[in-house]
């Protein structure tokens, strides 16, 4: 059995009801709205961040309305938000397909990522749940600040870990985290119970960042990035930190501030894509992938329900093992 169909399997219900509230959210009379959306969905992705959210609320109690609202409101903020950041990053191209703002332009793609980002508040506020509408409200404000901390860092040419995991908890982790929390929120627990499910969901967020860090070292058509193209926008992550801390070679420090600077060639950014890779960068990332996954294991580890367990397992195993 495949990772998905055992994720799957417990919340195969709730997920019916979710995709049913999903697209009825998205329905406009605009047509160059319907437009924008029907190519968004076109790649629509495998609904992970409500799945997991599903998954906590089953684990916690149930996944009723409330749950259904949140994670339709999640996936929207989340989709709204990768609109915006292809706009910001002046991206071509999403998941493999083109962008919104290649498609159609920056205006559009700026006021579809406003309508959807809009909607998500029309659905959260239906919970009528105001622990969940503040996780919410906070998710928005953790995204655009990752962005900003990410942006202001171009300019900082030092090689710090602490900076990146600091930019992926916002950017990343915390939409994890939110679906999480929410989910548990949404199940009737206990602010103490939310707590402990949103630490899962940010362990889970932190190994799923780093694992698409790990991806920009390989040239892989699948994934849907070239290689080095995190180095192109001027972006330094875990494995070329490890390696530019712990191996003494001036010229790649050199070349490193270059990338950041955005003055770097792609000969340069192939020779430190190489070099990263040659020094234990990615076997350094992977390790501390790992160790986000255990800690996210010992929320699942006190769960009595042998589906939920196998699901939340199936779940890590996906985010750390997947190809793409």
């Amino acid at each position: 059995m495949d990772y998905l169909t055992l994720i799957q399997t417990p919340i195969s219900a709730e997920l019916k009801e979710f995709r049913q509230l999903f697209d009825d959210s998205l329905s406009s009379s605009n047509p160059l709205l319907q437009s924008v959306i029907a190519h968004i969905r076109q790649k629509n992705g495998k609904m992970m961040r409500p799945m997991l959210l599903l998954l906590v609320a089953k684990a916690c109690g149930g996944a009723g309305p409330e749950a259904y609202h949140s994670a339709v409101s999640l996936e929207l903020l989340h989709t709204a938000s990768l609109v915006h950041d292809d706009v910001v990053d002046e991206s071509g191209e999403r998941r493999g397909q083109l962008s919104v703002n290649a498609v159609f332009n920056n205006k559009v793609a700026v006021l579809a990522g406003d309508f959807l980002l809009a909607t998500a508040l029309v659905q959260v506020e239906l919970t009528r749940d105001h622990r969940i509408i503040e996780v919410v409200a906070r998710l928005g404000q953790d995204l655009a600040e990752g962005e900003l901390l990410q942006l202001s860092n171009v300019d900082n040419l030092n090689f710090s870990e602490s900076i990146y995991f600091d930019v992926i908890r916002k950017k990343t982790a915390a939409l994890f985290a939110a679906c999480t929390k929410a989910g548990a929120l949404a199940a009737g627990a206990t602010d103490a119970q939310a707590e402990r499910a949103r630490l899962l969901g940010e362990n889970i967020g932190i190994c799923f960042q780093i694992k698409d860090d790990i991806f920009d070292y390989f040239d892989s058509p699948a994934v849907g990035k070239p290689t080095g193209n995190d180095m192109h926008e001027g972006k330094l992550t875990l494995p070329a930190l490890y390696v530019l801390n712990n191996v003494a070679d001036p010229l790649m420090r050199d070349l490193a501030v270059r990338v950041k600077r955005g003055t770097a060639s792609p000969d340069d950014i192939g020779r430190l894509v190489q070099f990263t890779k040659d020094n234990g960068g990615m076997e350094y990332a992977s390790c501390v992938m790992h160790q986000y996954r255990d800690r996210a294991l010992e929320f699942i580890s006190g769960l009595a329900d042998d589906s939920l367990r196998r699901a939340f397992t199936a779940y890590l195993d996906y985010v750390v093992e997947r190809d793409k």
